[in-house]
């Protein structure tokens, strides 16, 4: 069954999430939730869903970057993307530490802002302090795109959307963004539309 996926401007989304206790976590009706969310991310296409996009404020999230979606792009872009496959797994009450501030700029989507995306800056690296979907504790280090996945899906957690940490003037709808600029550098991106002389 494929959830409902809530787009900005839905109250939940703005709301910071609340955490989930042992017994919620372990709980048939979240075992099902967790296998539902993990189908609609799936089919709408994406790489990760936060419970707050369903309409639900947990924080709880699914995350999976799977290799045939990778192989779809060429190897410069996976390369400077830092793409790998990440196996299926959930985020439940995470705390995001960043281990380092260097930043990188790329091209992010949200499946609750359908057919936009916008340049966001993220931190490479990143760790992630979180139970698992049985409720044990799990630590993930994490760089590249995998460290950018977890930082969209727990800002979610925390009532942020990445229009909140875009380049605004990189935003764009998908469609253009495919058109125009997909197989363009980021460099020659910012000099022609976000730092334009």
């Amino acid at each position: 069954m494929k959830l409902k996926i809530y787009q900005v401007g839905e109250e939940v989304l703005r709301q910071k999430a609340r955490p989930l206790s042992i017994e919620e976590i372990l709980s048939p009706k979240t075992q099902q939730l967790i296998e539902l969310m993990r189908e609609t991310m799936l089919d709408a296409p994406g790489v990760g869903l936060a419970a707050p996009q369903i309409g639900l404020p947990f924080q709880l999230a699914v995350v999976e970057d799977r290799e045939e979606k990778i192989n779809e792009l060429t190897p410069e872009v996976v390369a400077e993307r830092e793409r790998v496959p990440v196996p299926f797994h959930v985020i439940i009450n995470p705390t995001l530490i960043i281990e380092q501030q260097e930043t990188v700029e790329f091209f992010e989507g949200c499946l609750s802002l359908a057919g936009f995306t916008a340049l966001v800056p993220r931190a490479r690296v990143a760790q992630v302090e979180c139970l698992n979907e049985r409720g044990e504790p799990s630590i993930i280090h994490a760089q590249g795109w995998y460290a950018r996945i977890l930082q969209h899906e727990i800002d979610h957690l925390n009532s942020t959307l990445y229009i909140d940490r875009m380049q605004s003037r990189s935003f764009m709808s998908a469609d253009n963004y495919a058109r125009y600029w997909k197989d363009k550098s980021i460099e020659h991106l910012r000099a022609a539309i976000i730092d334009p002389q």
